[in-house]
């Protein structure tokens, strides 16, 4: 039972015992009143939802009875006990209509009641569940010490932790409308009301627009300028979805991040149609002309919106640049392809490993007695580069453990076939070719700050291998063909990214600086264009008291400069001309470690280089890629493109952003208040401690 078992007690209330037989496992549900029939109710006027740890509820079916002094009648077991219970066929034991579970028939009648409350609490209260139009507020009900100790959780309650489940997994409301899943709750306790569809749509509109609201404040109070990066898909109803993300690094120097918004992309997609949208998205959180760089999927749409934002805002300070991932991605996509169905055949044994613990246990052993290391299940079958290499490495390190399996559980395997001798070398030639390759991808994914100037050093030594493989003897033709192709990809990105942006990203990396820096974007008309860029904007822009060379004071004594003005000012100047020495400075000082924490470095040396750090938290911003790398090289891209593919059109924005918010470590709003998820979670521990305490009671009683 898992979940809902833990959850049974605190969400179960009165039933009748002819409500509770009606249970129909053929069509959905049909109890819940449709969401415009409901009454609707002002709710959520406090700042923050209170939750105190006593009795709560959350809709009013509660607060009748909340300060009720009066002491409820006790009824009679004749009235009341014996009809909730059916007597067996043997006279012998009485079975509960709710649960089912049995008691002697000489059980005493108290027993029974206690059984009643303690374990269908309200059992004797038919249809008083009232469903409101607008989910309740989590307030505080304190009982009467008359209405028992025994906690009582209401159905919103319930319903807010399923808005919860919705989110984290990116299932759409119409998911809680699944007649099984609906039946399993009322198999819990058939008074349950879930809300309808409509009515988790509409909470989910509003949570996501009071989140939203509190993204734009937040970044209305970022000083630095902000990056953007955009990433582009088609869901199962073919409809095209943008998304749009800021980058920025705050006065601490930690870097942040927050999704802005995802854009249905209307028919047919075009270049205007997208930059309209992403206008507006920029507008209404009011950075539209703070944006330094968009970093874009590498289309051709993309591009041209790009080109398009970038005339339209009119701002000589923006660039914008192709996705650092997807390019390397397709690079090694070419190195694969000749042994592609190698890859496949690898696969599907891999599969089948996975599949079964007594098989993959087998190969460990057989691994070992091979010495053909160590293997961690399940392993990784993605089609993704990490999952690819994986297959290239289970060949080449463990050919005689795999060929062992394979002959000694065919049949269960389904029949894979061997690999020839051929097909072998093949993957050996391919594995030692592309192992560097798996590197780089690693240290890109692992990487804290991914900086633009550390992935430049990457793709430049990507270069370098290609260039070994197309100039060695060593590698086949059919090898150094698809090194041609991969070539072809790198100087384009290399052309793409070569501009001042990208070198004034790249040099304000303390790791790379200009000894690191690709030989392609080394220049001295960049140098200089760096120092006029520096000048220009951050020499004195960012620092007014130095931008007059006369006080007020001065001017009051009608214009005459006293000595000691004199020797202000040519300080002043002094301090202009240390500013332009800052970059010259920084330059001449050798590059850090690889291993340098780059934001932690600019904050330790912020004193240093007063005005160059204010450039650096601008531009080390940039983006080097449109999403994480992890996303495009591991089998995470998968889990994403199936939240996103699966995603009904009236669910997608609104749900998808709230769940990146909530996993950013922002806090679930309704109507601006907090929803206390930590507190609800306690609730629902208190409420099966209390379950399994009285089970264990009614056991020895038994």
């Amino acid at each position: 039972m898992g979940f809902w078992h833990h959850r049974r007690k605190g969400f179960e209330g009165g039933v009748s015992g002819e409500t509770a037989s009606q249970m129909d496992w053929g069509v959905n549900n049909n109890t819940f009143k449709s969401f415009k029939d409901i009454e609707p109710k002002s709710v959520m006027e406090m700042g923050t939802i209170p939750i105190d740890p006593v009795d709560i509820g959350l809709g009013s079916s509660e607060k009748g009875n909340a300060n009720s002094s009066v002491k409820p009648r006790k009824k009679t077991m004749t009235s009341v006990y014996l009809k909730f219970f059916e007597t067996a066929s043997d006279g012998k034991t009485r079975r509960c209509k709710f649960c089912g579970q049995s008691y002697s028939i000489a059980t005493a009648t108290g027993n029974l009641g206690r059984h009643l409350t303690n374990r269908h609490p309200g059992y004797d209260k038919s249809g008083d569940a009232i469903t409101n139009s607008a989910p309740q507020p989590i307030t505080v009900i304190k009982k009467h010490q008359s209405q028992g100790k025994s906690s009582q959780v209401d159905y919103d309650h319930l319903n807010w932790l399923l808005v919860k489940w919705l989110i984290l997994s990116s299932l759409p409301p119409s998911t809680l409308e699944e007649r099984w899943l609906v039946n399993s709750y009322k198999f819990l306790n058939p008074s349950i009301q879930l809300w309808p569809s409509d009515k988790y749509k509409a909470v989910f509109h509003d949570v996501y627009g009071s989140m939203k609201e509190d993204i734009r404040s937040s970044l209305v109070q970022v000083s630095s300028k902000v990056s953007i990066t955009l990433d582009f898909w088609t869901s199962y109803e073919q409809l095209y979805y943008m998304s749009v993300t800021c980058q920025w690094i705050d006065e601490n120097w930690s870097f942040q991040k927050v999704l802005l918004d995802i854009c249905h992309i209307p028919y047919p997609c075009s270049n205007d149609v997208i930059y309209h949208a992403l206008v507006k998205v920029l507008k209404m959180y009011n950075i539209e002309n703070r944006v330094l760089s968009c970093t874009h999927d590498n289309s051709q749409t993309a591009v041209h919106a790009c080109q398009r934002l970038k005339d339209g805002l009119d701002n000589q300070s923006f660039c914008y640049i192709p996705c650092a991932a997807r390019i390397l991605n397709l690079i090694i996509e070419d190195g694969l392809r000749s042994i592609k169905p190698i890859i496949s055949k690898v696969r599907e044994f891999v599969l089948g490993l996975n599949a079964f613990s007594e098989i993959s246990e087998d190969f460990i052993r057989m691994a070992i007695t091979f010495q053909e290391g160590s293997w961690k299940f399940p392993l990784d079958a993605s089609a993704r580069w990490s999952g690819n290499y994986q297959m290239l490495d289970i060949v080449h390190k463990a050919g005689k453990s795999m060929d062992a399996i394979i002959r000694k559980h065919e049949e269960q395997l389904g029949s894979p076939v061997l690999l020839s001798s051929a097909e072998k070398n093949a993957v050996a030639v391919v594995h030692e070719y592309l192992e560097p390759f798996y590197k780089t991808t690693n240290n890109i994914c692992t990487n804290k700050v991914l900086t633009i100037g550390l992935v430049l050093f990457f793709m430049d030594h990507v270069s370098e291998m290609i260039s070994g493989c197309r100039e060695s003897r060593h590698y086949p033709d059919w090898l150094k063909s698809s090194a041609e192709e991969m070539a072809q990809r790198a100087r384009s990105y290399n052309n793409q990214v070569c501009n001042i942006f990208t070198y004034m990203t790249a040099i304000l990396d303390p790791r790379i600086k200009g000894e690191l820096i690709p030989e392609s974007l080394n220049s001295d008309n960049f140098l200089e264009e760096a120092r006029t860029h520096f000048i220009r904007n951050y020499s004195t822009s960012h620092f007014p008291s130095m931008t007059s060379g006369y006080g007020a004071q001065e001017i009051e004594d009608g214009g005459s400069v006293s000595f000691a003005e004199e020797i202000a000012r040519k300080k002043r100047r002094a301090s202009m001309s240390n500013a332009t020495d800052e970059l010259t400075q920084y330059l001449s000082e050798p590059p850090a470690p690889i291993p340098t924490d780059v934001l932690e470095w600019w904050k330790v040396n912020s004193t240093r280089y007063p005005r160059l750090c204010v450039m650096a938290r601008d531009f080390l911003a940039m983006q080097a890629t449109s999403l994480a790398p992890e996303e495009i090289f591991c089998s995470k891209g998968d889990e994403i493109y199936k939240q996103r593919h699966c995603m009904p059109h009236d669910s997608t924005q609104a749900l998808l952003c709230i769940r990146s918010w909530i996993l950013s470590g922002m806090k679930l709003k309704y109507k601006s208040s907090e929803i206390d998820y930590e507190r609800l979670m306690e609730l629902a521990a208190m409420a099966a401690a209390a379950d399994n305490t009285t089970s264990g009671s009614d056991r020895k009683q038994k």
